[in-house]
């Protein structure tokens, strides 16, 4: 029996989040990306307008100031047990139009599955260790459309496919759609994001062998079986203020309300309807050069010993160099102190932008305008 004890604990965790389905399913994609967007707390639904918006709001891709951009950020949680990584990229097709792919992915690498490390005489053989690993993987095809009839207003959507998988034991493919509208005037900036619009579908798949099967049923748990889970939609609405002071002195002040429709959790407010939690970001830069960001979210109500409950909440810090609009450099430092339960990390993340958008427009204009000449 002591061969099963690993996976057993492996199997089981995952049988235990199959009965809150609807409530916790793909969480990893709640994780958020980019370190300026992480050091304002994720609130980004607004202000988003780089190629990170893929994953924020899309309707802000249609803001990208760039023909290409190119993203990336790796993160390792738990003293590096976990990774998180992430790559984009966003094409300007025109100034109406622009597509995005972008990757995430979430895993635990290197697990030993001990099923064979003892043999049916008590016999120990380490040769018989192999590894495996659990990771959630998530594709995203982005497309952003700007209105010109109606100045700063542009929608976006995502469409999703989901990879889940537990070595060789189960997995599962999702798919979802994701809808996005930005506003933009004077300063004044409102974003709307529906994430899981349609609810995403997860569609599990189990592979056990007979004899672990046969554990389950002497140890009294239940044996998974294939199975369909659905995330719910999730609405954030964003809104924020930049703030101009002067000689590339500047201000961007943001504030994000999260709505989730899948029963009470521990937020701020919490309805058998609806919960809702609200999460701040702010950010002070110096024209295009250089940021200093501070959000606090994800507020929650614990419960102590004693039955009672306290408000606990995360305050993240950051800071970003642009370089010539071309290389731009984020870091992320979150979960100041001790504040919340989960540990803090130091996050740096890349993006590099390949030529202004505007630059290229009046380079053809001036072409179309200069008589050619004759070699």
């Amino acid at each position: 029996m002591k061969r099963f004890v690993v996976l057993l604990l492996l199997i089981l965790s995952l049988v235990e989040l199959h009965a809150q389905i609807a409530k916790y399913s793909n969480a990893f994609l709640s994780l958020g990306v980019g370190a300026r967007g992480l050091s304002m707390s994720n609130s980004m639904t607004a202000i988003s307008d780089d190629v990170t918006a893929a994953y924020w709001n899309p309707a802000g891709l249609g803001r990208m100031n760039q023909k290409l951009q190119i993203a990336a950020m790796h993160a390792e949680y738990f003293a590096g047990i976990s990774k998180y990584d992430y790559a984009a990229a966003a094409y300007k097709v025109d100034s109406n139009h622009t597509i995005a792919f972008s990757y995430i992915r979430f895993g635990v690498d290197n697990i030993m599955n001990t099923t064979e490390l003892i043999d049916n005489e008590g016999n120990i053989d380490y040769d018989k260790i192999s590894y495996f690993s659990s990771a959630d993987n998530a594709f995203l095809l982005s497309y952003a459309y700007n209105f010109n009839k109606v100045k700063g207003l542009s929608v976006g959507g995502n469409a999703k496919i989901i990879r889940r998988r537990i070595g060789d034991f189960c997995g599962a493919w999702g798919f979802g759609l994701d809808l996005g509208v930005q506003f933009n005037r004077k300063g004044w900036q409102v974003g709307v994001h529906l994430q899981d619009a349609t609810g995403t579908f997860n569609a599990w798949s189990y592979t056990l062998s007979d004899r672990i099967k046969e554990v389950f049923e002497q140890t009294g748990n239940e044996i998974p079986e294939n199975s369909l889970e659905v995330t719910v939609p999730q609405l954030l609405i964003g809104g924020a203020k930049y703030v101009d002071f002067g000689k590339g002195f500047n201000a961007t002040f943001a504030l994000n309300a999260d709505f989730t429709f899948d029963g009470r959790r521990d937020d701020i407010l919490s309805t058998n309807v609806f919960t809702f939690n609200p999460h701040f970001g702010m950010e002070f830069a110096y024209k295009k050069i250089v940021a200093i960001r501070a959000g606090i979210g994800n507020f929650q109500q614990e419960t102590e010993f004693d039955n009672k409950k306290k408000v606990t909440c995360q305050i993240n810090l950051g800071i970003g160099i642009n370089i010539k609009d071309i290389v731009a450099i984020d870091y992320a430092f979150t979960d100041v102190g001790d504040v919340s339960i989960a540990l803090y990390s130091h996050i740096f993340s890349l993006r590099i932008g390949i030529d202004s958008f505007k630059n290229l427009k009046k380079k053809k204009t001036e072409t179309l305008l200069t008589p050619a000449i004759d070699k």
